[in-house]
C-alpha cells in the first residue's frame, strides 16, 4: 500500500508528538557529574618502616608520628597502598616509604605544593657525630651502583676495591661516555641527588637549638669513642650527607670508602653522616615525580637520625657491633620525632606564608 506524503507528514507529527508528551512526563536527566575536587596536601611525613601496629605497641620509625601528632584518620582506599595512609586535622599527612608511589599517583591528592619530610634512622660516622645526634641532608647519595673487587685483589695503591662505574680507579667519576647511558654527564647518572639548600639550611637554623634526650646508657656507650671528639658528644643536629646502599656495611674501612664516595659525586660540597637503606630510593622517586609533574622536589627535606655507629670504638672486633642499635635505636626514634615537628609545625601554622614561597628562599614579587 502507497502512503501519501501529506500522511506520512501527519504521522510523523504525530510520532513526535507522542515522544515530547513522553518526554515531559519522566523526570529530567542529571547534569553531567563533574570531576571531584582535589585534595590539596599541604605536609607529609614519610618514615620507612614500623614494628607491628601504628600504635600502642614496640615503636619502629612511625609509630611516634602517628600517636604524637594524632594521625588518627586512615585512608584505605589509596589503591596499591599495603598499609593505608594517615593524615590528622591540621594538615598533616603519613605514610610509609613502601606506599609512596600508591599515594603520589591517586587522582584525589593535589601534590604540587606539598611539602615531604624523608625521617628515619642511620648509621652515623663517628667522626662527625653521636649516637643520637639528627642530621638534616643536604644531598642524598646512591651507593648501590659501582664496581667491586674483592679488596685482597686490588693493586696496592687501591685503598679499597669499590670505584664508579665508567671509571677505572676509586675516587673517580667516570670517564667513559658509554657508562652515562642517556646522561649527558656523571652527575646526571642519579648518583647524588641535592636537597633544596636554602629549604635545608631553613630546617637546621629553626631545629639546631633543639634538646636531644640524653640517656645514661648512651653516655656509657660514648665513653668507648676515645680519639673520637664527636662521638662523644650527647646528642646534637647538624647538617650532613646521607648515603643510601642496599647492601649492609660495617666497620673502618668502608667508613673510609663512604666518606670518599659522598666527596666524589658531591664534587666536595658534601660530608657522609649517616647510612642506611632507603635514602637512595625516596630520593630517585621524588625525582621522577618531580619530572613528571607530581611533586616539588625543591619542597623535600631529608631527616636521619643515628641508631649505632658505622663502625666499631677503637680495639673492638666489627664482628662484635654487626646491627648493635641498642639503646641507640630508641634514641634515634625520638631524635627523629624531637627535631621533624617543628619544621612540620612551622609550615602547617603559617600556610599562608608557606604556600606559594619556599622556607628559606626569597619571597616572589608582586606584579604592578
Amino acid at each position: 500500500m502507497r502512503i501519501s506524503s501529506r500522511s506520512a507528514c501527519a504521522a510523523a507529527l504525530l510520532l513526535l508528538g507522542a515522544s515530547v508528551a513522553a518526554a515531559a512526563a519522566e523526570p529530567p536527566l542529571p547534569p553531567p557529574a563533574q570531576p571531584a575536587a582535589r585534595i590539596a596536601v599541604r605536609m607529609v611525613v614519610v618514615a620507612n618502616f614500623e614494628n607491628g601496629q601504628d600504635r600502642g605497641d614496640k615503636p619502629g620509625e612511625y609509630q611516634l608520628w602517628v600517636e604524637r601528632e594524632h594521625l588518627d584518620e586512615t585512608i584505605s582506599d589509596v589503591r596499591g597502598a599495603m598499609r593505608g595512609i594517615r593524615r590528622n586535622a591540621d594538615g598533616l599527612y603519613g605514610l610509609l616509604l613502601r606506599d609512596l608511589d600508591a599515594f603520589v599517583l591517586d587522582p584525589r591528592f593535589d601534590l604540587t605544593r606539598t611539602y615531604w619530610l624523608f625521617t628515619g634512622i642511620s648509621g652515623v660516622d663517628p667522626n662527625v657525630a653521636s649516637v643520637g645526634s639528627a642530621a638534616w641532608a643536604r644531598w642524598v647519595v646512591n651507593g648501590d651502583e659501582l664496581r667491586e673487587f674483592d679488596d685482597r685483589e686490588i693493586p696496592a695503591d687501591w685503598p679499597y676495591g669499590l670505584f664508579a662505574i665508567g671509571a677505572s680507579k676509586p675516587n673517580a667519576l667516570p670517564s667513559d661516555p658509554n657508562s652515562f647511558g642517556e646522561a649527558e654527564s656523571a652527575d646526571d647518572l642519579g648518583m647524588a641527588y641535592r636537597m633544596n639548600p636554602a629549604l635545608t639550611q631553613w630546617a637546621y637554623a629553626l631545629t639546631r637549638a633543639v634538646k636531644i634526650p640524653d640517656t645514661p646508657a648512651l653516655a656509657g656507650q660514648r665513653k668507648a669513642w676515645k680519639g673520637y671528639p664527636n662521638a662523644q658528644k650527647p646528642p646534637f643536629v647538624l647538617l650532613g650527607e646521607t648515603l643510601g646502599a642496599k647492601r649492609y656495611w660495617h666497620g673502618p674501612a668502608r667508613t673510609h670508602w663512604a666518606e670518599d664516595w659522598v666527596k666524589l659525586w658531591t664534587h666536595g660540597q658534601g660530608q657522609f653522616v649517616m647510612t642506611n637503606m632507603e635514602s637512595q630510593d625516596a630520593a630517585r622517586m621524588m625525582d621522577e615525580f618531580g619530572k613528571l609533574g607530581y611533586v616539588d622536589p625543591q619542597r623535600v627535606l631529608v631527616l636521619r637520625t643515628a641508631s649505632n655507629p658505622s663502625m666499631p670504638p677503637p680495639g673492638v672486633d666489627p664482628l662484635a657491633t654487626i646491627g648493635d642499635e641498642a639503646p641507640g635505636q630508641l634514641a634515634a626514634y625520638e631524635a627523629n620525632y624531637r627535631v621533624g615537628v617543628p619544621v612540620i609545625r612551622e609550615i602547617l601554622a603559617h600556610w599562608d606564608r608557606y604556600e606559594n614561597t619556599v622556607p628559606g628562599s626569597a619571597p616572589a614579587k608582586k606584579k604592578d
